[in-house]
């Protein structure tokens, strides 16, 4: 890093919840400079040195990009002035800086700090204002020694501006007695950040509080990886790995945090049958409480009798469906009948199935004989785009799970046992995608009488979140399942949902037939040469050939990494459909380019905004002065001030795992031999049943044969399907082959 400094002329820009500021400096040499970054509050007058590096603006030109800030007082009578007259301490103008300087010179500083009741002496300024201008000064003297103090300990300015938000004046207190606290305490800070400033403040290597961060942080990182739990003796190798200490050493402080209560272990057996497969399951309190709930949730709906649906006046089963299918124009399946009276005997059902098999179908039947007998219904899923499809589909009101519970940041979950949801029906569409947290939300907000029924492709990629739910429950055997095989006749006509039935099934897709007119492969081996050809099918090809625009084509990457990884993919689709222009305004934001006309997603969900993670919308306004964007969400404008675009990332590419729950017009796949450690048969199989009209996949054979074959679901620590089982034979038992799977279906 480049170090620069000078004294403060103005502040340009300050955003109070994040402290990212722009700032403009007097040099030594006699010039000026602008830094921006993460800074404590600064006024004219003060004296900054800066660590950074020099970046330029493509509209205001070279600015220093802060990295770390030691503030140092004003030391010329002019610029004690300028200081005091910034409005920095209170009670304290123009005016009375004039006359406070004035009074005292170079030694107003010394005043301040040692003998503020001379300021009394001060025209105008009586015992009371002089108090107030005192205990101001003090408190702004804390934030400047606390600040040093903490940077001094490794901290960016950023991270001590959050860690001074926190604590206030129990920060260093807080660094000295237990620096691990900011891993527990602070988003943004992790076990390695924390340990680094215990480093420097020279706490042991094996303190007992190191070791209980480590395994802190070792389990929390496993749910990163979808587990709601992990076995005893893989956290304690991870945690002997993390903080390079031996297993004895360890092992006392996994006991002292079961005893505290900061974790939770419990003894679990995969199967009754055999013994080896019991383990000891470690939790944290949070994920422990969420699946024991699930778990009896399920139960007590499960146990309780449902308000049975009865036909009127004798009317029988055939003719009651033949009356639905009359009012939605369709014809159903033997399977589909079956799903549909299932739905409607029992207390909780999964309806399951690949593309083209009639999901949706079985849905709408449901909906016109629950409307038929005056039955009150929800319709949800995890995402919004889901539940917008799901509404779209059904012709009915759909809404996210949040937005069904009445969820808010400032209130919580408002839906919950306290106040359930009153609906005799609860259908949950794209139920793979729901995580053990928020199925706990949803069941504890259900009445013991409610039917529910999840809908949803467990051949797809689990959820995002800790769990594997709509898989645990199928093989638990708590639910009537039933799936769906048969492919109706147009769907037969599909490359998109033959190859993937065929990819499910294990078996190689069909390429570059004459029979398929939705469904094609180019070969590339070269990353560089895909990634090119790959540009050019979304910018040109597919738009002229198909007549579709750019942006109902979305790129649908394995990876974030690599020459045809997400990040690259971005720059090149960006700087092909999207170039720089005069008239095009743009902000960086660190090594990304945002520009008017870009295609963006939200990375997390934002309650007050009511746009949600995944959401994808169009950069519609950008205003540098105002520092201000609008981003254009299903044609809702949303603003974002500049302190909130890290919530905000190119779109052009996104990954396969975030497309779950939607479908575009058009999807291109990268699937090349360098993905091969994300290669898998779901991962695939997910990628290509997000299209609905066309799909175009650049790469290898090989690569495509390696994720078909790949069909090993990595396998996800979870109790759920444990606390559920009802019994079944050794080969059913906790097995995620859904083939394998208890099915549950009544004889009409």
């Amino acid at each position: 890093m480049e170090k620069e400094g000078g004294v403060v002329s103005s502040v340009v820009f300050r955003a109070e919840n994040t402290g990212f500021s722009v700032v403009r400096l007097d040099t030594p040499d006699g010039g000026t400079m602008t830094a921006v970054g993460h800074l404590p509050e600064v006024s004219p007058g003060t004296t900054l040195i800066l660590d950074g590096e020099w970046r330029t603006h493509s509209t205001y030109g070279p600015q220093f990009q802060v990295q770390q800030c030691e503030i140092s007082l004003p030391a010329t009578v002019q610029g004690i002035e300028a200081y005091l007259a910034s409005s920095m301490i209170d009670g304290v103008g123009p005016e009375t800086a004039k006359a406070v300087v004035d009074k005292f010179g170079a030694e107003t500083l010394d005043v301040l700090d040692q003998e503020p009741e001379r300021l009394q002496k001060v025209d105008g300024v009586g015992p009371k204002r002089a108090k107030s201008i005192a205990k101001s000064w003090q408190e702004q003297k804390y934030v400047r020694t606390m600040m040093m103090f903490l940077q001094g300990h490794g901290l960016s300015t950023n991270l001590a501006l959050k860690i001074h938000d926190e604590y206030g004046e129990e920060a260093p207190a807080v660094l000295q007695s237990d620096p691990y606290r900011l891993a527990r305490d602070i988003h943004g800070i992790g076990f390695k950040v924390a340990d680094g400033v215990a480093r420097k403040l020279g706490l042991p290597f094996d303190s007992p509080s190191r070791i209980q961060a480590g395994l802190l942080y070792a389990l929390e990182e496993g749910t990163g990886f979808g587990h709601t739990y992990a076995r005893r003796g893989d956290l304690i190798e991870k945690a002997v790995d993390i903080l390079d200490l031996p297993p004895d050493d360890v092992n006392p402080q996994l006991v002292e945090l079961v005893e505290r209560g900061d974790i939770v272990r419990e003894p679990i057996r995969q199967n009754e049958w055999d013994p080896k497969s019991a383990h000891d399951a470690i939790y944290t309190p949070a994920l422990h409480h969420c699946e024991t709930n699930v778990a009896k949730r399920i139960k007590a709906i499960a146990a309780k009798p449902p308000l049975r649906f009865r036909s009127t006046n004798g009317t029988d089963w055939d003719v009651l469906l033949a009356r639905a299918e009359d009012k939605t124009g369709l014809r159903l399946s033997d399977e589909q009948r079956d799903a549909v009276q299932t739905s409607l005997t029992e207390k909780i059902m999964v309806l399951t199935g690949g593309p083209g098999t009639g999901k949706t179908v079985t849905v709408q039947t449901i909906i016109e004989l629950l409307d038929w007998r005056d039955m009150s219904y929800r319709l949800c899923a995890p995402t919004g785009r889901a539940a917008k499809r799901l509404s779209e589909a059904t012709g009915r009101p759909a809404e996210t799970v949040h937005r069904l519970l009445e969820y808010s940041p400032q209130h919580g979950w408002m839906r919950n046992h306290h106040d359930p949801l009153h609906a005799d029906v609860v259908i949950v569409d794209e139920a793979s995608m729901m995580d053990i947290r928020l199925a706990y939300r949803l069941l504890d907000a259900l009445q013991d009488r409610t039917r529910v029924i999840f809908v949803g492709d467990v051949n797809q990629l689990p959820s995002v979140g800790a769990g594997d739910v709509l898989r645990d429950i199928i093989v638990s055997g708590h639910a009537a399942v039933v799936r769906l095989t048969e492919i109706f006749r147009q769907a037969a006509d599909s490359g998109i949902v033959v190859n993937a039935h065929r990819i499910n099934d294990g078996e190689f897709p069909i390429l570059n037939t004459d029979k398929f007119k939705d469904f094609y492969f180019f070969t590339k081996e070269n990353p560089e040469e895909a990634a090119s050809l790959l540009v050019d099918i979304v910018s040109r090809r597919i738009p002229e050939r198909f007549d579709l625009r750019s942006s109902e084509i979305q790129v649908l990457a394995p990876m974030y990494r690599g020459v045809c990884g997400i990040d690259r993919l971005n720059e090149l689709l960006q700087a092909e459909i999207n170039p720089p222009s005069p008239i095009k305004a743009e902000k960086k934001i660190g090594k990304r380019i945002l520009r008017v006309g870009d295609r963006v997603m939200q990375t997390r969900n934002d309650y007050d905004k009511d746009v949600f993670n995944g959401d994808i919308g169009k950069i519609t306004g950008l205003d540098l002065d105002e520092k201000r964007m609008i981003v254009r969400f299903e044609g809702n404008d949303i603003p974002y001030e500049f302190d909130e675009l890290q919530n905000l990332m190119l779109a052009y590419a996104i990954s396969i795992h975030k497309s779950q729950g939607s479908e575009y017009p058009a999807v291109v796949v990268p699937v090349l031999t360098q993905h091969y450690i994300m290669l898998q048969r779901n991962l695939l199989y997910t990628a290509i049943t997000r299209a609905e009209d066309l799909v175009v996949t650049v790469g290898t054979k090989r690569a495509i044969g390696i994720a078909v074959n790949n069909d090993e679901v990595r396998q996800r620590n979870s109790g759920l399907a444990y606390r559920l089982r009802a019994p079944l034979s050794p080969e059913e038992a906790f097995t995620c082959d859904l083939g394998r799977a208890p099915v549950m279906v009544l004889e009409r």
